[in-house]
């Protein structure tokens, strides 16, 4: 077992809920590639939910999903997972799977971020979420890419990464 097998089960065994309240966990997405982001309603960042559904619709039936975690740790969420979803879909038509607020960073850091911040960004800086649609790209093996909020959904960065753990188009 290498290192990325061990990093892969520890992150399919992490307990979930979803927004729905359903107990899940990354499991069910095992097989695919996974775009892990934490999300915001009234972030100036909140646009780039367009160009993740718009990654969810090009790639979702090639293995590849968009997983939202919405956050209030930088107080900018709305207040339940009803004004969330609510916002999501009216304002944006998100269909990716999302699940319900956690903490990105501190004493209350969710586990799946607590492993994900692990991760170092392109700079070779782990550690804490700097802001709202921090990404992180798991591969079916369980090799994780980070990507700060500033890089958009579909820099080429990200969307060759995606295409790369992808199978090929057919």
């Amino acid at each position: 077992m290498t290192l990325n097998d061990t990093a892969a089960l520890i992150l399919n065994d992490i307990p979930l809920v979803t927004i729905d309240g359903e107990t899940t966990s990354l499991s069910q997405y095992a097989d695919k590639v996974k775009l892990i982001v934490n999300v915001a309603s009234r972030c100036g960042l909140t646009p780039q939910y367009k160009k993740l559904e718009e990654l969810q619709k090009t790639y979702g039936d090639r293995g590849f999903t968009v997983l939202g975690f919405p956050s209030n740790q930088f107080l900018q969420e709305l207040g339940s997972s009803e004004a969330i979803q609510t916002f999501c879909s009216t304002t944006y038509g998100v269909t990716f799977p999302m699940f319900e607020k956690v903490k990105v960073n501190g004493r209350s850091q969710h586990p799946l971020y607590a492993e994900l911040t692990k991760t170092p960004d392109a700079n070779g800086k782990a550690g804490n979420v700097k802001w709202n649609f921090e990404k992180f790209v798991v591969t079916p093996d369980g090799e994780v890419h980070r990507f700060r909020p500033t890089v958009a959904p579909d820099a080429p960065e990200i969307v060759e990464l995606i295409e790369a753990s992808l199978p090929a188009a057919g």
